[in-house]
């Protein structure tokens, strides 16, 4: 696959799961801990970044506002984005869909599982 995943989390134990996840799932992976460090690699390298998977809630920058950062961007508009939240209730997801999320995953999560709907949502699987 070889396709590059954004891992955008304020808790570095969870990033690191992430990470190792993704890894054997054959994904490279960039990680950060917070929404301004995020935009940052984005503007560097954000031609290699298929996927993003943004922590809602962080310190600083939101999730959501980088979401709506990358949503509002003609040049990331390939780049799909997963919110990554302990918030699990309705109106959280509808809000993540409403501001263009192409999904949400929320925590704790199964790494088999979080590995299946990441190909599903770059269109490995069907």
């Amino acid at each position: 696959m070889n396709e590059t995943i954004l891992i955008v989390d304020d808790e570095p134990d969870i990033v690191s799961l992430t990470e190792r996840f993704l890894q054997i799932g054959q994904f490279n992976t960039i990680t950060c801990n917070n929404g301004k460090e995020a935009l940052k690699k984005m503007e560097d390298g954000f031609s290699d970044i298929s996927l993003v998977l943004l922590d809602v809630m962080m310190p600083g920058v939101s999730g959501t506002e980088v979401l709506e950062i990358i949503k509002a961007k003609k040049e990331y508009e390939h780049i799909k984005v997963i919110l990554f939240t302990v918030k699990s209730f309705r109106e959280d997801i509808e809000q993540g869909k409403m501001l263009g999320a192409d999904g949400y995953i929320t925590k704790p999560f199964s790494g088999n599982d979080l590995l299946e709907y990441v190909k599903k949502i770059l269109g490995h699987i069907k």
